[in-house]
């Protein structure tokens, strides 16, 4: 019998030291991703808040003294908005075809397509946007290019997302439905979307936040402008904060950088902002059967 006990406790013992020694290891590597992490929004943090005053908020941008961001804030909402609604529905009635209906040829297809999408790098997005719209329009620059190349880069997310989270609806909420009478197509949009709404829109929130960021394709698409933004969201250049902070960055006078540094704060308060507000929206941001 001790013969017996003694190597079951030496084993015991083994895979309880290799069960604290993968948790340290855990730990240490979640340390390790948020240290940089907080370093880069303290170093922002320091350097923007100075440049936050009334004029930051209310004056234009320009290239040789301190002035604003206020054409930035509404370009990047019209921009982004725009790009909402273009990607938005794409990507989530596409997610709905995948989880529901993507069980054959064409569903594999739109999956390859989007993972390969979701790995395009941004300028050859822009690229394909400028010779698809800006030269096809007599090379007007404009907020609809630069939306619909936003959308281009959301959708790949959106849709993803969209289709993983459905598929966590559990079969037996379908079955209900459909066991009264009520058609598929009904039992998709008033039970299983509803149910999974949660997830979804957090999937929504993910993709607005990484291009609301994006950079590279306006450049091409909406080209960025420090004077006040084309009322015409089909022709004239505007700018984004993304693009303001690309331009001012750059600048050769400290008070200009310093405005670039307010913007990059401005902008991932925004983008944290919208991070909560999904969480506390929908209930922590994942789906609750």
């Amino acid at each position: 019998m001790n013969g017996l006990t003694r190597p079951v406790s030496g084993h015991l013992r083994r895979r309880k030291l290799m069960d604290r020694t993968m948790t340290a290891v855990a730990y240490l590597c979640a340390a390790l991703a948020i240290i940089p992490l907080t370093w880069i929004v303290v170093y922002v943090l320091i350097q923007g808040l100075g440049a936050w005053n009334v004029r930051f908020f209310t004056q234009l941008p320009t290239t040789f003294e301190a002035g604003g961001v206020r054409s930035g804030i509404f370009g990047t909402l019209e921009v982004v908005g725009l790009s909402i609604l273009i990607g938005v529905p794409m990507g989530v009635m596409a997610g709905i075809f995948l989880a529901e209906y993507g069980s054959n040829v064409l569903g594999a297809i739109i999956r390859f397509t989007a993972d390969t999408m979701s790995g395009v790098p941004s300028i050859v997005v822009g690229l394909f946007v400028y010779g698809l719209i800006v030269l096809n329009t007599g090379g007007a620059y404009s907020a609809v290019a630069g939306a619909f190349a936003l959308a281009i880069l959301m959708i790949p997310v959106i849709t993803r997302t969209t289709e993983e989270i459905i598929r966590l609806v559990p079969a037996s909420i379908r079955e209900a439905s459909l066991a009264l009478g009520v058609p598929r197509w009904k039992t998709i949009l008033r039970v299983v979307v509803p149910t999974a709404l949660s997830g979804i829109v957090t999937g929504i929130f993910l993709a607005v936040a990484r291009v609301a960021g994006e950079t590279a394709p306006l450049i091409m698409t909406i080209f960025g402008t420090t004077a006040p933004i084309s009322k015409n969201i089909f022709d004239g250049p505007t700018t984004t904060l993304s693009l303001l902070i690309y331009q001012l960055g750059g600048a050769s006078f400290p008070e200009v950088v310093k405005v670039a540094w307010g913007g990059a704060l401005l902008l991932i308060l925004v983008i944290f902002g919208l991070s909560i507000l999904a969480r506390v929206l929908f209930g922590g941001g994942g789906t609750k059967f």
